[in-house]
């Protein structure tokens, strides 16, 4: 078997998979895209080992060994991943990427004229300034 066919379908995961990172919006599903990036990763780390131990005389599997290791990887990333989001639907009660943009500031967004031109203050502390 050739390499090519092998690298075309790895650069199709890859692309799927990156897509999913940028398109989607549920944690959950960017965090299965990451996962079809490193398998796409992993695909082709064999077949280079493969595509390398036919020419060279000497066989280490590096590629392989390689592998194994991004697979142990990407078992503890997805582990700690869904811990976090699962933690954060809990607390949050969405796992919206694009609603839990403030999650360190502990506010919600501003509205879509932005913040008051007068100063930095919010409205409520301007209120409490004047009462």
């Amino acid at each position: 078997m050739h390499l090519a066919y092998p690298a075309v379908l790895s650069a199709l995961l890859f692309c799927t998979g990156l897509y999913g990172v940028l398109a989607r919006r549920n944690a959950i599903l960017v965090l299965m895209s990451v996962e079809l990036m490193l398998n796409a990763v992993n695909l082709n780390l064999v077949a280079f080992d493969v595509w390398l131990s036919r020419t060279a005389e000497e066989t280490l599997h590096s590629g392989q060994a390689l592998t194994l290791f991004t697979i142990a990887i990407a078992a503890a990333e997805i582990g700690i991943g869904l811990a976090i989001v699962l933690a954060v639907y809990r607390n949050r009660g969405t796992s919206d990427i694009d609603k839990l943009r403030d999650t360190a500031e502990g506010h919600e967004p501003d509205g879509p004229d932005g913040p008051d031109s007068e100063g930095d203050a919010p409205a409520a502390e301007k209120a409490e300034a004047t009462a």
